[in-house]
C-alpha cells in the first residue's frame, strides 16, 4: 500500500468476504486510548474495539482482530528498527490522544490549517500528518522531552533543563503505577516503611 498513488481502503478482507470499517480518525483515536484504559480487562477491549471498528463484527473473530489491527497499523508491516522504536515507546509513552489533545489539535491547525473538529480525515491520512509534525509545534517539542534519554555526557546545565521539561510535561502513570507512587511519595514524606510497597525485595 502506497498511500501516494493507491486509494485508501475503507474495508478489509477476511476470509474471501469484504467486511466495511470505519475510517474516520476519531474511530481510531478512540481505539487507541481504549487500550490505554487501565480500567477495563483486554477481553472487554478486543470487543469493544470491534464494536468501535467494524460497520458489522465478522464471525471469524479472530481474523476480524488481526485485520483491524493491520489497519490501525496504516497496512504497513514493521521492520526491526521500527519494532525496537515501538518497543521503546512503549516502555516510555510520548503522548496521548488524551492528555494532549489541545497540543495535536492546535499542531493541525498551525501546520496544516486543519480544524480537526470540522474534517472528515482517513486515519491513515491524519497518521501520516501526525508523523510529520515538525518541531515547530509545541507538541513536537513536548514528545522529544518525554522521550529524551539523560546520559552521561550530557552538560549538566542541559540535563537539569530535561529533568525539569520531563517533570512538567510528564504524562498521568497508569492507575495501578500512580497509587504505588503516590504510597512511596507519602511513605518517604511521613518516614515511613516502603517494604509493603515494594515487595521484601525491594528498597
Amino acid at each position: 500500500m502506497n498511500i501516494l498513488v493507491d486509494e485508501l481502503p475503507s474495508s478489509v478482507m477476511i476470509g474471501g468476504d469484504e467486511y466495511r470499517i470505519r475510517t474516520d480518525f476519531r474511530v481510531w483515536v478512540l481505539f487507541e486510548m481504549l487500550w490505554q484504559d487501565d480500567d477495563m480487562g483486554e477481553s472487554g477491549k478486543v470487543r469493544r474495539s470491534l464494536e468501535f471498528c467494524y460497520y458489522e463484527i465478522p464471525a471469524r473473530y479472530g481474523e476480524a482482530v488481526n485485520a483491524h489491527l493491520g489497519f490501525y497499523k496504516c497496512g504497513r508491516e514493521e521492520r526491526a528498527r521500527e519494532r525496537a522504536v515501538a518497543a521503546r515507546r512503549k516502555r516510555t509513552r510520548v503522548y496521548s490522544f488524551d492528555y494532549d489533545a489541545d497540543y495535536i489539535y492546535a499542531a493541525f491547525m498551525t501546520q496544516y490549517g486543519i480544524d480537526l473538529q470540522d474534517v472528515d480525515l482517513h486515519w491513515w491520512k491524519f497518521r501520516a500528518m501526525f508523523n510529520a509534525l515538525t518541531s515547530q509545534n509545541e507538541f513536537v517539542k513536548i514528545m522529544e522531552y518525554r522521550g529524551i534519554d539523560l546520559t552521561e555526557d550530557m552538560p549538566e546545565g542541559q540535563k537539569a533543563f530535561y529533568r525539569k521539561m520531563k517533570t512538567i510535561h510528564a504524562l498521568p502513570l497508569p492507575k495501578g503505577e500512580e497509587e504505588t507512587q503516590t504510597a512511596i511519595e507519602d511513605a518517604l514524606l511521613n518516614g515511613g516503611d516502603l517494604s509493603g510497597i515494594l515487595g521484601n525485595g525491594g528498597g
